[in-house]
């Protein structure tokens, strides 16, 4: 921690008191270990989606993002469930398994129209950030009404939290969202969670702006077990 950015004012006469709370703020930079950029085919301009957040220019990562010391990966390995039970291709433990390559073999495709994956954390935790890798080999690829929301309670019926909407038409049913459409890439989509309490986080898709199907490679999601 930066003793001065903690107690800024005592420090200018050599006290400082650390809080619990200002303890408790301590950040560190998020490591997540990337897959190599995989783009096939031809690309094909994306027309048609408002507000269009593009792909990171090649070479340019991500800047590090801070989470609260003692943040963990809590997906790895855990249940996967989806409103598809029959996925077209792949299995659904392949969103878990920890490969976000884009290579044949690495994804799930569920059937077209409106669907989601659930994963199941075993114990409430607080959720700080959830990275999600669609297909990511093409480039201008964008996933239509992705929504992602944190729960206790498995049906999603009640104390869910919203981390991230772009349904801009709302064709999933949970009301319009704000967040822009984005391009999909390697470096997968970094969500915000900013400590969202619950067991059970669902993804919502409804096809792309290339076919009507929904992929998924991995999904990572980071926090602490609650309190």
């Amino acid at each position: 921690m930066n003793i001065k950015t903690a107690c800024p004012l005592l420090i200018l006469v050599g006290l400082c008191v650390l809080t619990p709370a200002a303890v408790a703020e301590e950040r560190v930079p998020l490591k997540i270990k990337l897959p190599d950029p995989l783009e096939v085919g031809t690309p094909v301009e994306i027309k048609g989606v408002p507000n269009l957040e593009p792909a990171p220019k090649e070479g340019v990562k991500r800047p590090d993002f801070l989470v609260p010391k003692g943040t963990v990966l809590l997906s790895k390995g855990k249940n996967v469930t989806s409103s598809d039970t029959d996925p077209i291709n792949g299995s659904l433990d392949l969103i878990t398994d920890g490969d976000k390559e884009g290579a044949d073999g690495s994804w799930v495709e569920l059937h077209p129209g409106k669907q989601w994956v659930q994963l199941d954390l075993e114990k409430s935790a607080e959720v700080a950030v959830i990275v999600v890798w669609h297909f990511h080999s093409e480039k201008f690829r964008a996933y239509h009404s992705i929504i992602v929301q944190v729960s206790d309670d498995p049906a999603f019926k009640t104390g869910v939290t919203t981390v991230f909407n772009n349904d801009y038409a709302n064709t999933v049913g949970l009301g319009a969202g704000k967040d822009h459409p984005y391009v999909e890439n390697y470096q997968g989509k970094l969500i915000d969670a900013r400590g969202a309490k619950g067991r059970y986080v669902r993804l919502y898709s409804a096809g792309n702006t290339k076919t009507r199907m929904n992929h998924y490679i991995e999904v990572e999601i980071f926090g602490k077990p609650a309190a």
